[in-house]
């Protein structure tokens, strides 16, 4: 009998200069929701009322927080390397103008998951990702578990410090202290 070869199965990866090659061309659309993870096209999943619900609480707490003195962005992307375009929920940004680059780590001050569906993925996948970049502080709203999560003290293999806050409690920001998330206001 003849043994088989197994074919390997190669992955073509993108940089983000290509991914947006592929918008201009018209491959990708506005209306895509999709963002570059370590070079992977990465679909991302649809927005249900609780996740909509919380994204709204958080920009309007953030903006009447922040006001001059910094840039709510919402689901809008962040180049933190070449192979790395996500698109946070909520990133609160320096206040700068970027009309000739996108926000890079540098320009983050702090970076929002609101998870519902997308909880492993958001904790595993994304926030290491953060981390490795230097986004000094990323927070979860885990809307599955009723509960908001702070994590600070970036490394190269993730978060060292991770601080839970559920019903009746509070987290301030270390990046930025005048703000104190509530989670009766903002996951209610």
């Amino acid at each position: 009998m003849e043994a088989q070869v197994e074919a390997k199965i190669a992955r073509r990866l993108f940089t983000a200069d290509e991914f947006h090659a592929m918008a201009e061309a018209g491959i990708l659309h506005e209306d895509d929701r999709i963002e570059l993870i370590e070079g992977e096209l990465i679909e991302m999943a649809a927005i249900g009322t609780k996740h909509f619900t919380c994204v709204n609480m958080l920009n309007r707490f953030l903006v009447c927080s922040v006001g001059d003195e910094a840039i709510v962005s919402v689901r809008n992307p962040v180049r933190l390397d070449e192979k790395l375009e996500p698109q946070p929920d909520v990133a609160v940004l320096r206040a700068k103008d970027y009309s000739d680059a996108l926000p890079g780590p540098e320009d983050v001050l702090l970076l929002i998951e609101v998870s519902d569906t997308t909880l492993t993925y958001d904790r595993e996948t994304k926030l290491p990702l953060y981390a490795r970049s230097g986004v000094r502080e990323a927070w979860i709203m885990d809307l599955q578990n009723n509960a908001m999560e702070r994590h600070t003290e970036p490394s190269r293999s993730g978060y060292r410090l991770v601080r839970r806050a559920s019903k009746g409690e509070s987290l301030p920001s270390e990046a930025l202290p005048k703000i104190v998330l509530r989670f009766d206001d903002i996951i209610g």
